[in-house]
């Protein structure tokens, strides 16, 4: 590509202007001559009309041909001379002369002026990241391996790129990875190959490499396809709202098939329409964009949608995804004038559109709170869980507790009726000792009123003496008993101590109450039991005053008293042991007391663990119906993936079918372009010229037949498109349309 930038200042007038003229009327002849691919681009449009109305006409005679070429040189003259103008005096013309040069960019830049405009537009003719190139061409880069991957897709039918490791793929692949390694948050995503292919069309590695580092800095493009790709989310939203503002009739019907945005318009954003319109159409385009940015293409797709909102209105989902692929890129084959004027009668807003933007982003930040709020959910419900697991293993630490409780309270049952047993036995024993102590009682009293009469006094004597040595050894076995009692009192009252104390404060208000009373009954008894003994002793010291003078004149009297006062201290010694067994009685019925409190605390843990068990029980119920809901979506989950596997199987066989159909076609076809050249060499033309006729009608017809051909694409990885943005709902339209082939191209008719 030539360099007019450097006689920018320099050389502005008339010389300059005659200079350019004499270059490119020398370009002319040149052009005749093969040029590599990478510097040739699609034939301007008005020229491409020009000769197709020169060809149509070529029959009539040779004067109107040479006097349209002569025009059509003409025109281009006249448009290299002023663009050459503009881009000399480019300063001062985009300063003073922006509307005009809109208005020029809008007609369309000449093929031959694109380079260097389009460097212009953009402010990347002298970017000191232009001196890196090559050192980036050293280093390697971790997508090294997507990009190998996605070259072979990346404008498949083109010349300058279709043949494996050709010079097209080779600067591709440069290209891509220099960005990757200069830009590492976006690294390499699948629809940039595209716009830097067409910049690769019309000017070298280097200075495609910084136009495109511009364009993604510049003009949105990083945003786009950037992981989270929140613009492309933006972009889908500010479109869906012109969509309902201008057409909301079509507005309804997509949202009544569930038409969205993203499934047709995501493509159009991320590759300006490279994917889905013819080259030129899009290049044409692609000269608005770097004039006026991401305008052009809402104003475009709502004028697409404009021209085909009666046939979109009358078509399904599957219907519209195919017109959308094949039937619009086809109404643009005539030429991109029609869609660009109704685009620039399109109405937008740039003030809307800024508050579009703003509503968009008060979405996504209460898109995230929300999302946060999920995050904080599930670690509760985590936590929860947790929870959960701890306090079934505490309930089942509290029911092994529980069952060695209720065996401790078998065993202490068991010792409760043997210590009743021994009580019984006591009971018994001190009942056969007051038994015999009213005997001794009754004797007393009868040696009392046979000391009264003196009747036989040494027999009274030795009488007494038994009884002494029997109350004695009485006395001995209930002081064993007593302390055999008053041990069996430390061990319950030590056990006692070692139970749990109780919390029902209602209950142990009653039981002590319980406790009181029979307290105050054995204290009473108690008290009753001392004044018997204190009156026992004034009875023995008035005894004694009134024998004291009687003993002192006879042996046997003495003798006689002596009994008399062993029998008082056995008498006072049995008191005292009554006393002592009234309060071992209390200290039992104390014992008892505490033993029916420790009982109801046992009833009372049972039935707490009662409770908990039955939450226990509850909870692995519940536990149980979620692990079967699980396991329910695990089973849907498996069917689904099943199902869409098959599917998946069922639209590759009908793809191998169709592209085998397609082939016999297209066979055929070139068949019947041999033999239409082999009859146009054979037969005159004067005779054979209905037949020549005849055969073109039968080329065109298979030709129709194989556009109508439903031709469907092997889903392949997006995987920067369909993983990276949650922005959009499906990408699978954008999928198709990125490796959709070509239109076939009528051939031109043979010249008379």
């Amino acid at each position: 590509m030539f360099d007019l930038s450097r006689s920018r200042g320099e050389e502005t007038g008339p010389e300059c202007v005659l200079q350019c003229c004499w270059w490119t009327l020398d370009r002319l002849f040149t052009l005749s001559t093969p040029v590599p691919p990478c510097r040739l681009l699609e034939t301007d449009s008005k020229s491409l009309r020009s000769m197709n109305g020169s060809r149509r006409n070529s029959g009539s005679s040779l004067v109107s041909s040479s006097s349209a070429s002569s025009n059509l040189s003409h025109l281009e003259e006249d448009s290299w001379i002023l663009w050459g103008r503009i881009v000399n005096e480019w300063e001062e013309v985009r300063k003073k002369k922006e509307k005009q040069l809109k208005d020029l960019v809008r007609k369309g830049i000449p093929h031959h002026f694109r380079a260097i405009v389009w460097q212009l537009l953009c402010s990347a003719q002298n970017m000191p990241i232009k001196d890196q190139y090559s050192e980036l061409l050293k280093m390697t880069s971790p997508c090294e391996k997507l990009i190998r991957r996605d070259i072979a897709r990346t404008y498949p039918e083109h010349e300058f790129f279709k043949e494996k490791d050709s010079l097209g793929q080779e600067v591709l692949f440069n290209v891509m990875k220099a960005y990757s390694l200069v830009d590492r948050e976006v690294g390499y995503c699948q629809g940039s190959a595209f716009i830097v292919g067409l910049l690769l069309m019309q000017m070298p590695e280097e200075e495609a490499f910084c136009v495109f580092v511009k364009l993604m800095q510049d003009y949105r493009l990083r945003e786009l396809f950037k992981p989270s790709m929140a613009e492309l989310g933006l972009c889908m939203y500010q479109f869906e709202n012109m969509i309902q503002e201008q057409l909301p009739e079509l507005h309804l019907h997509f949202q009544a098939q569930s038409f969205h945005t993203s499934m047709y318009a995501s493509s159009w954003f991320l590759t300006i329409f490279l994917t889905s319109f013819p080259l030129p159409v899009a290049t044409r385009i692609f000269d608005i964009f770097m004039c006026e940015g991401l305008e052009i293409v809402f104003r475009v797709g709502l004028a697409i949608l404009q021209m085909n909102q009666a046939e979109l209105i009358q078509l399904d989902m599957e219907g519209m995804l195919q017109h959308f692929q094949r039937v619009i890129p086809h109404q643009l084959d005539s030429g991109p004038d029609k869609v660009i004027q109704a685009a620039y009668q399109v109405k937008y807003n740039a003030k809307k559109m800024k508050k579009l933007e703003k509503e968009y982003t008060t979405i996504k930040t209460k898109e995230m709170e929300e999302q946060v709020e999920i995050k904080r959910l599930r670690t509760e419900n985590r936590l929860l869980k947790q929870r959960i697991d701890t306090l079934e293993k505490e309930s089942a630490s509290l029911a092994d507790r529980l069952i060695q409780g209720q065996v401790t309270r078998a065993q202490e049952a068991e010792e409760n009726y043997l210590v009743k047993r021994e009580l019984t036995t006591v009971r018994q024993q001190s009942e056969e000792a007051t038994a015999q102590l009213e005997k001794a009682n009754s004797t007393i009293r009868q040696l009392l009123l046979q000391q009264q009469q003196q009747r036989r006094p040494e027999e009274s004597v030795l009488q007494l003496e038994r009884e002494l040595v029997q109350a004695r050894l009485k006395e001995a076995e209930s002081q064993c008993a007593l302390k055999e009692m008053q041990d069996k009192i430390l061990d319950m009252e030590k056990r006692n101590t070692s139970l749990p104390d109780d919390t029902n404060v209602a209950r142990l208000q009653e039981e002590l109450i319980g406790v009181k009373l029979r307290e105050a009954e054995a204290l009473t008894g108690l008290k009753e039991l001392r004044q018997q003994v204190r009156d026992l002793e004034e009875h023995w010291q008035r005894h004694l005053a009134r024998t004291a003078g009687r003993w002192k004149d006879n042996p046997k009297k003495n003798a006689l008293s002596e009994l008399q006062d062993e029998l008082m201290s056995v008498r006072l010694r049995e008191a005292e042991a009554q006393a002592e067994l009234r309060e071992s009685r209390q200290r039992i019925m104390e014992l008892e007391t505490q033993n029916q409190i420790h009982g109801n605390q046992l009833r009372r843990a049972e039935q707490d663990n009662r409770s908990l068990s039955d939450h226990v029980h509850t909870v692995t119920v519940q536990n149980k119906e979620l692990h079967v809901q699980l396991q329910e979506i695990k089973r849907r989950q498996a069917e689904i993936e099943c199902k869409s596997k098959e599917e998946v199987m069922a639209v590759r066989l009908r793809e191998a079918d169709n592209i085998a159909a397609m082939a016999e076609l297209q066979q055929q076809i070139s068949e019947l372009e041999i033999q239409r050249e082999r009859f146009k060499a054979q037969l005159n033309h004067t005779d054979s010229s209905q037949y020549i006729r005849d055969l073109k009608d039968q080329i065109t017809e298979l030709k129709h037949e194989v556009r109508r051909r439903p031709v469907i694409t092997r889903p392949h990885s997006a995987r920067r498109f369909s993983g990276r943005g949650s922005d959009f709902l499906a990408v699978s339209g954008f999928r198709r349309s990125l490796v959709r082939p070509p239109p076939l191209k009528p051939s031109s008719p043979p010249p008379s």
